[in-house]
């Protein structure tokens, strides 16, 4: 079997020699193209006990969105230089825990693809169905893998290490929430929460309305926009665990899965040349926008971070102030 390896996988490496004493490094699978194969890691920092609060960062799944691994590399390359020298930090993680899944498709950003090696989207490839209509081939299809979107016969490699490890942080959690970084859509950054199978409010929209709600308090002038996801699809990875977590009835157990949708048409507009390359459509070109895009989102990483390791600022509710968010993010988000 050969190995290459692309920037991303090396700076993983070195952070594994500089700081394997701080944190749990982890091979969780691989991506396999005939004699290519190349490794998926994690890296968890903090509690052990399965109980604690979680947060979860995921980037890589789609390889053309490459911006989308390197967000989450840069926030793990922070995250670790502050747990060396910030005793807040250290302590934080006394009670909570955070892991990073930085590169679920490598073969995909080394080959310049979407889907995996297989032709298959990851992220449409969920044992999953959705309930309401999609649109054609973008909300999932089992046609052809030649063509974009494709759905697949079976759960590939690469969704079953993202699946099986996610489940292994968030099973027994109080309160967990992960980010999935993409790009790729829209003119602003967006965060999507559940579901992408269906228009109908998902179970916890409350408690996503207290967290946001907690965040617009916090920081009110961030630049995201705050939505269901855009567009149905059949197979998504994080409806299939979301559903999966609330199966367990755990009583006040909250997850919450976010999608980071990075807003590329505002680079395409700036630079409309970049269309014209295979990444272009996906990632900032420029150095000044790429290194912009890099730091844009320390911030939320910060409130993510202070909000799991506080979580009775906004999970801690009553029946009424619970029933009270959920109504207002009916009007706010579902009202149309």
């Amino acid at each position: 079997m050969s190995r290459k390896t692309i920037p991303e996988l090396e700076l993983i490496n070195q952070l594994k020699e500089e700081l394997g004493h701080i944190a749990r490094f982890e091979i969780i699978g691989e991506s396999q193209e005939e004699n290519l194969r190349m490794p998926i890691h994690k890296v968890t920092f903090g509690s052990q006990d399965p109980k604690a609060p979680v947060l979860g960062l995921v980037g890589g799944v789609h390889g053309l969105e490459r911006i989308g691994s390197q967000v989450t590399i840069a926030l793990l390359n922070s995250f670790s230089q502050l747990y060396q020298w910030d005793e807040t930090i250290r302590h934080n993680l006394e009670k909570m825990r955070v892991f990073f899944i930085p590169c679920v498709n490598p073969i995909g950003i080394l080959k310049k693809r979407r889907s995996n090696p297989n032709g298959v989207d990851i992220m449409r490839n969920a044992p999953i169905d959705a309930e309401d209509e999609v649109p054609s081939f973008l909300g999932g299809h089992r046609i052809s893998n030649l063509l974009p979107w494709y759905r697949g016969e079976r759960m590939e490699s690469e969704t079953k290490a993202l699946i099986d490890h996610v489940k292994k942080e968030i099973e027994h959690a109080s309160v967990a929430v992960t980010v999935d970084f993409h790009s790729g859509f829209g003119f602003q950054d967006q965060i999507w929460f559940p579901y992408a199978k269906t228009r109908k409010p998902f179970a916890d929209l409350g408690y996503f309305d207290s967290f946001i709600s907690l965040m617009n308090k916090t920081y009110p002038n961030h630049f995201y926009k705050v939505e269901p996801q855009a567009y149905l699809t059949h197979g998504d990875v994080w409806d299939y665990l979301y559903d999966w977590k609330k199966s367990l009835n755990q009583q006040q157990s909250v997850f919450l899965p976010m999608c980071l949708e990075m807003g590329s048409w505002m680079w395409v507009k700036k630079n409309p040349l970049q269309i014209f390359t295979p990444e272009g459509a996906y990632n900032p070109v420029k150095t000044h926008r790429y290194r912009r895009a890099l730091r844009r989102h320390n911030t939320f990483f910060e409130f993510l971070i202070r909000a799991l390791y506080s979580p009775q600022s906004w999970h801690t509710l009553t029946p009424e102030e619970l029933e009270n968010h959920r109504k207002k993010a009916i009007e706010k988000w579902y009202s149309k």
